[in-house]
Formats: structure tokens, sequence, C-alpha cells
């Protein structure tokens, strides 16, 4: 990362992306800044040129010196760029891409940071041609519930897992490079291939988003709606946590993985049905084995999650 990062889409995943870069390189600077053997070295980062479909997004980006400048088209955007970050919605990629095309140098990598990957994939397949190994897909798995630059926060990538979803016609050093990048942003990488991708992403991720959105409808849609969000408590905020997220996003998340998508959701309806016997014949013993069972299950995945040392 010598020049020029371009950042398509500076909110929340694009804007922490650059934020966290930045915050890398001042802190190199500063554990630099006390060597003359190496004041004269190139320590500085690159030049982060946003783009995007919303100018005032853009505007708000570099007020807040999340970016350094806003592109003015492709073209120009892309002169000189060492890596393009695509942060949009899966839905607008193909677009993006084909825009892209055009412009793109051969020293240019591209990465993204989309939630479904066969989709984006075949988009750059498309869009890309002959140059698909420019292409990295990934994954940074540290979404939250609120969206746009406002949300952007430098420590965001810190100990999360951002998945690398590599093609055979990637270089090695460049998915390397690629790897460097969030590893500078304080992530841990994994890879995965794009079809496995979405089907481990389906059950713990997407599901689970669907489900919250439609919790929240069902209850909305109802003639108490008033009254039962008046009751509502900790419990239905953290079940319902993750319907706060970004609509259109989700829209073209759910809509790409679908088919993934639909057979987690046949699987977890067999589950509610057995839910049901149980609750329907009084089993007592049966709810509570199935609670105790994943009970077990979430601590101990819980316990992973915990730092060394805790």
């Amino acid at each position: 990362m010598a020049g020029k990062l371009v950042v398509c889409g500076v909110g929340l995943i694009g804007g922490s992306l650059a934020l966290a870069i930045k915050a890398a390189f001042a802190g190199r600077r500063e554990r630099k800044s006390a060597l003359a053997s190496v004041a004269n070295e190139r320590h500085d980062c690159p030049c982060i040129v946003g783009m995007g479909r919303s100018r005032a997004s853009l505007e708000e980006a570099l007020g807040r010196g999340v970016i350094d400048e806003i592109g003015r088209d492709w073209e120009s955007a892309l002169e000189g760029a060492d890596l393009v970050f695509l942060g949009m919605p899966v839905g607008q990629m193909p677009t993006v891409m084909q825009a892209i095309a055009p412009h793109l140098s051969p020293r240019t990598l591209v990465t993204d940071g989309g939630s479904t990957k066969s989709d984006v994939v075949a988009a750059a397949r498309a869009a890309l041609g002959d140059r698909i190994g420019q292409f990295i897909p990934g994954h940074p798995i540290a979404g939250a519930e609120k969206s746009g630059v406002a949300a952007a926060r430098a420590d965001l990538y810190q100990g999360k897992r951002v998945v690398l979803t590599p093609l055979p016609e990637n270089r090695p050093e460049d998915v390397a490079a690629i790897r460097q990048v969030w590893e500078l942003c304080g992530a841990k990488v994994s890879e995965l291939s794009p079809q496995e991708h979405d089907r481990v992403f389906a059950a713990v991720s997407h599901l689970p988003h669907l489900l919250a959105f439609a919790l929240v409808h069902d209850l909305a849609s109802r003639d108490n709606a008033e009254q039962l969000f008046s009751f509502a408590a900790s419990g239905f905020r953290d079940f319902t946590r993750i319907a706060s997220s970004h609509p259109e996003m989700w829209r073209d998340i759910c809509i790409a993985n679908r088919n993934a998508l639909l057979k987690e959701l046949d699987a977890f309806m067999i589950e509610l049905l057995k839910t049901r016997v149980l609750l329907a014949s009084a089993d007592s013993a049966g709810l509570e084995a199935m609670f105790a069972t994943a009970r077990a299950r979430r601590d101990a995945w819980l316990e992973t999650l915990l730092p060394v040392g805790e």
C-alpha cells in the first residue's frame, strides 16, 4: 500500500477500513520518528480517495477525515491506485465493477467487503474478464447494527475475523498483500472457497438477521404493537439488535444467497416444529434438555471469543 487506496462506499465497512489504515500508519510514524536512520524512508499513509453514489456521504467522510479526497470520476480515481475496496451492498457491485473495468491498471488490486461471495465473484468475472486475477474477494466479519460513515471507527476490525475467498486466477503474492492489509487493521484472516463461505454464513449470519427482522416486523404489524414494544426489555433488545441493520444491504444479501438461506430456513422451521411439539405436549424434560444443550454449546463458543489469558 504505497500510494493510493480507493474506497467505494464510505459507510461503516469502507469508512472503518480507511480509518484503521490511517491509525495504523500514524502508529508507525510515531514508532519510527525517533530513529534517524529511517527518517527518509516512506512511512506515509496512502492517499485515500472516496467514491460513492451519495455526494453528501462523501462530503461527510471528507469532513470527518475518513478520506483525503473525493474522486471526480473512475478514470481519475483509479489513476495510480494500488488498491480498490468495494464497500457497497452486494446488489450494487455488478454496476460498479462494470464502471471500473475500463480504467483498471494491471498493477491495481481490487477486493471487497460483501457478505456473499458466489454472486460477487460471478459479477467480477463478467466485468473484468481476463483480469479477474486482480480481484481477491473478501468479507470482514465485523458488521454492526448501525450504518453510514458516522458509524465508522478505526478499531472496528481489531481482533475480528476477515474471510478471503481466493480464486484460482489470483497470484499468491496478491492474496498475501490483501491479507497484510487486513492484518494491518488488526484482523484475523481466514480463507474459504466462495461456495463454502456462502453456505456457512447462510447459517450463522444471514438466517439470524432474517429471523430478527421477521420477529420485529411481526410485532410491529399487530394491533397492540405499541403495548408490546412498551413492555419489551433486554431479552427482546438482545435478540433483535441486528434488526437495526441496513435494510438495503440485507435485502441484497438475502436475495443473493437465497438458495443457501432457504435451506437453512427450512431446517430451522423443522426445529421450530419440534419445539412446538415439546411445548404442546408440556414435555418439560424435553424442553429443558434442548435448552441445556443450546446453552452449553453457546457458552463453549463464547469462550473461544475471549482473548488469551481471560
